[in-house]
């Protein structure tokens, strides 16, 4: 229901506030019902809830929707006796309450799109919530006296229509000459009543509202229109701020200065009347896990973290099923029932999480739950199953990447067919709807500990700032949410600094290794060979799905908040473009994509592809990974691999850098002194130069808060591989071997080696 689409069947304006605040309302039952279930002592909840329907019943009286009345009316009269005390509110009160929540809800769509109520009746409901007024009080609960029922009633019509009746709405109703009014309790008089001096009660004139009206609504289609004008704004202040960077007057360029902070202020507080709190949506699920729960024959207690999280208003109404969809899958496949989780050690009530937090220009958010988990070896299986993977690729996956199987289409571990699930659709479509508003979702789970959904979603999609850069002559946006830094690079750098590796350009780093995509070369723009031929080149170091890598772009134009513009049905389908926007020139620039980037350039799989990489490269058996390693040469006959992630850095020192201090090798390193260990002699193999080198390539690895410097023959290659190491090899520094490229390598343990080698480094003095 919008308040656009009851101006359409020209329903009067009162009508149409009474939709907005009753559809609030409602929303916000929900939640008390729920909450109430589980804590039936919450009196202020149960006022607050019954203050709601009386509410609503009230209203329609007024308005003439006697049918939306008769059931509201039955509801208020059970709601009263639980406010009373003579009942508490047991599931199954809950249950034909939510009832009649939804069938109040219906009536008002009903109205929004016709005008008026409809025909539909519900006598069933309004039979089952009469019987459950009428029958006896609860255990604990006493019945009052019908006459003290009677003054109690009266006492509390009047303040709540005082408190709870629209203002705007009341101020329609018209009253005749007040009258004064027998309370109907003959112990009550006249004095009794008037017990405060009259000189001690304020005229009405003098009372002042305690707090004043500080919001308005506003139709969700001016807030669109405000947003479209002010970036029409944004485009000709881009246009401004060009042309008079290049020839302007002192009072042009001050005005022109005067304009950009404006419409920077103008624009930021436009942006804000887009923001909601992601609790808009995350107030529903309660009500969606309770009703699932008892569904599934499950009990679930649900937490909600960071309700106040702010979205873009576009971002939170494309969220909504995904996060539904997860949360479901939660109860249905996630969380045991009561007797399994008991035979596990666990609380027979499973806890699902809900969290949101702001990072980095992103909203992340969390669904957690303490169930199950998901089972690598039942997801290989499943797939295998369903023909969605290779039974000989299935032993080769890792755990997180069989997981991320159950994205893929059609794939579903139910053993049956249910109105919740067993389709196999759903996870696909849940990755493809947040990847199209440029976020990313990852899953991690332990078996019989419980399963992690991260999702990732950029907080606003109308203006973001970004870096504009160019290929080819051609102008690209960035956006600076996935920018990690930047980088200029000379030929004598590149020749240092860049390799290539089965195919796949390398830069190191800080002693990182990084992945390079030539941007002109992917999009076909020029060849490979033209760039290798540049005598500098541009380093944009962005944040991908699965780690950083570089972009390779001819040149950094600037930095400026875009428009994003949809893109059209010509290039909508290009991975690597997610929008296009308009240049302070006039000319059109389109978004890159920094998730596509990577997929297309096949950075997710491993595979430096010379065509177009897609990310079911991996199910269609390309190649499958799980551990990069560098191979490296250490001896006459020794290939050794050392895990990446136990390096820190990796160095190239000239042999006149080496010094001695006692009897080791050492070299100045980051202003301290860096002692060198020689791997083919610490692994008692000797050393493969044939004559004296010139450099020596370095491992640095830190331990105990010292850096060592692992010398080895030469770095053969950087691999990612599906690591099973056969230990009957094993010794001092070595985990075992491996085949890696179809050699039988030995796996390092660069950790103990060092540790080995500090011991006896000490031991000497040095």
């Amino acid at each position: 229901m919008s308040e656009r689409e009851a101006e359409r069947v020209e329903i009067p304006e009162e009508v149409v506030e009474f939709l907005v605040e009753s559809n609030e309302n409602l929303d916000r039952l929900d939640q008390d019902l729920v909450a109430l279930e589980t804590n039936p002592d919450d009196k202020d909840r149960i006022s607050s809830i019954f203050r709601t329907v009386h509410t609503i019943k009230g209203t329609c009286g007024f308005l003439g929707f006697s049918r939306l009345e008769s059931v509201a009316h039955v509801g208020e009269n059970l709601l009263s006796k639980i406010r009373d005390g003579v009942f508490t509110l047991d599931s199954q009160r809950t249950d034909a309450l939510l009832e009649m929540v939804d069938v109040v809800r219906g009536y008002l769509a009903e109205v929004a799109a016709t005008g008026g109520e409809g025909v539909r009746e519900y006598p069933e409901l309004i039979a089952k919530l009469q019987s459950l007024v009428e029958e006896e009080a609860d255990d604990g609960g006493e019945t009052a006296e019908p006459q003290a029922q009677a003054v109690s009633e009266n006492a509390f019509i009047f303040p709540a229509v005082k408190k709870d009746t629209p203002q705007k709405t009341t101020s329609k109703l018209r009253t005749g000459d007040d009258k004064e009014v027998d309370s109907g309790n003959p112990s009550l008089n006249k004095t009794q009543v008037s017990s405060t001096p009259s000189s001690e009660v304020p005229a009405p004139s003098d009372i002042k509202p305690v707090l004043s009206e500080t919001s308005v609504r506003v139709d969700v289609s001016l807030l669109d229109n405000l947003m479209d004008l002010v970036g029409e704004l944004v485009l000709a202040r881009n246009q401004i701020l060009q042309y008079t960077s290049k020839d302007a007057s002192t009072a042009l360029s001050a005005t022109t200065q005067r304009l950009n902070l404006i419409t920077s202020e103008l624009q930021e507080n436009v942006m804000k009347t887009r923001m909601q709190p992601i609790g808009t949506v995350l107030s529903k699920f309660p009500r969606v896990v309770r009703d699932l729960a008892n569904a599934c024959g499950k009990q679930v207690a649900l937490e909600l973290d960071g309700k106040d999280t702010e979205l873009d208003r576009t971002i939170i109404e494309a969220i909504k099923d995904p996060l539904t969809h997860l949360i479901r899958n939660a109860v249905d496949h996630g969380i045991e029932i009561p007797q399994i989780r008991q035979q596990c050690g666990k609380e027979a009530s499973g806890t699902l999480r809900i969290s949101a937090y702001h990072e980095s220009g992103y909203v992340n958010i969390e669904i957690s739950d303490d169930g199950g988990g998901i089972d690598p070896l039942r997801i290989r299986d499943k797939a295998v199953e369903k023909g969605i993977l290779q039974a000989e690729l299935a032993p080769k996956l890792s755990d997180r990447e069989a997981m991320s199987l159950i994205f893929a289409p059609g794939f579903s571990t139910a053993e049956k067919i249910t109105n919740v699930s067993g389709r196999g659709v759903g996870m696909d479509v849940v990755k493809t709807n947040i990847e199209k508003i440029g976020g990313s979702i990852d899953v991690v789970s332990q078996v019989s500990k419980g399963t992690t959904f991260k999702i990732k979603i950029p907080l606003t999609l109308a203006i973001v700032p970004a870096l504009i850069v160019s290929a080819a002559d051609e102008r690209y946006a960035i956006a600076q949410t996935s920018l990690i830094e930047l980088l200029r690079l000379d030929r004598e750098q590149i020749d240092l600094s860049v390799s290539v590796i089965e195919g796949r350009a390398i830069l190191r780093l800080r002693g990182k290794l990084l992945p390079l995509v030539d941007l002109a070369s992917l999009l076909e723009l020029r060849s490979a060979s033209e760039t290798k031929e540049l005598e500098s080149i541009n380093v944009v170091v962005v944040q991908g799905e699965h780690g950083p890598f570089g972009v390779l772009v001819d040149g950094v134009v600037d930095t400026q908040e875009i428009v994003v513009k949809p893109l059209g049905n010509q290039v909508k389908d290009v991975a690597v473009f997610s929008g296009a926007t308009i240049m302070g020139d006039g000319r059109v620039a389109l978004i890159l994509d920094v998730g596509g980037l990577a997929s297309t350039a096949a950075l997710n799989s491993g595979e430096a592809h010379s065509g177009e990489a897609k990310e079911t490269d991996l199910l269609e058996g390309e190649s499958v990974e799980t551990k990069t390693m560098l191979v490296v040469k250490a001896g006459e006959t020794s290939r050794l691999a050392i895990p990446l992630d136990s390096i820190d850095r990796l160095e190239e020192f000239d042999v006149g850098e080496v010094e001695w201090a006692g009897a080791a090798p050492v070299v100045q390193y980051r202003g301290a002194i860096m002692p060198l260990l020689w791997l083919s002699s610490f692994l008692g193999a000797n050393s493969s130069f044939d004559e004296a080198p010139t450099t020596y390539q370095v491992v640095v690895h830190s331990s105990s808060g010292r850096s060592v410097g692992v010398v080895v023959d030469d770095i053969l290659d950087i691999t990612e591989v599906s690591l099973e190491i056969d230990s009957y090899s094993a010794r001092l520094g070595v985990l075992g071997s491996a085949v890696i490229a179809k050699k039988i390598t030995e796996v390092v343990d660069l950790s103990v080696v060092v540790e080995s080698f500090l011991s006896a480094y000490e031991g000497i003095g040095v």
